[in-house]
């Protein structure tokens, strides 16, 4: 199928484009690309559901199968344990192996992952996810490549993103998940 040079315009313009604009009205009507949002959305759920899942069974990717966290083993430490470096690192060895930590950061890779590839909860879990990346990046200081940033800022800044724009709504339930009583009374959850 070939396309003209105006359509293939359109369709690029359609897919890549942040905004539409109503030509007559000058007015913004939404997102173009929202499809865009919606697969990163997706991905970087799928990319905290998965660390939550290789975390608790130790599939062999990043986490042994022999330190799983159904072997008893925490999931934290590792990273707070040995990982952790530069002017935070006392605190946050001190915490390696606390059971609270553990679950909360379990949960939270969950419920990020969760929220995230469902496209419910996405501002809640964005507000989360930030806090997260601030955490780990900040046990990291200084980071390895570049004195200051990393990928934790980066995922930090697109979790930012997703709290401001309606990233669930696309590919995701969303706008289901807004015309909840819960969600329409706690603006928090959307």
């Amino acid at each position: 199928m070939k396309l003209s040079e105006a359509r293939r315009k359109r369709i690029f313009n359609y897919l890549f484009m942040y905004t539409r604009m109503n030509q007559s009205t000058s007015q913004s009507k939404g997102y173009r690309g929202q499809w865009l949002f919606g697969i990163l959305r997706i991905l970087m759920g799928f990319l905290f559901f998965w660390a939550f899942i290789d975390k608790v069974f130790g599939l062999g990717f990043s986490t042994k199968s022999d330190k799983s966290w159904l072997d008893g083993v925490s999931p934290t430490a590792g990273f707070l344990g040995k990982a952790a470096t530069g002017p935070f690192a006392s605190m946050y060895h001190s915490m390696a192996n606390s059971d609270i930590v553990a679950w909360l950061f379990m949960l939270g890779l969950l419920g990020i992952g969760l929220a995230l590839i469902l496209g419910i909860g996405v501002k809640i879990a964005g507000y989360s996810g930030a806090l997260l990346m601030l955490l780990m990046w900040s046990a990291l200081l200084p980071t390895e490549t570049n004195p200051f940033l990393d990928e934790h800022i980066i995922y930090l800044f697109l979790f930012l993103i997703f709290t401001r724009i309606p990233v669930g709504d696309y590919l995701g339930l969303g706008k289901y998940w807004e015309q909840t009583g819960l969600v329409k009374k706690y603006s928090i959850l959307k």
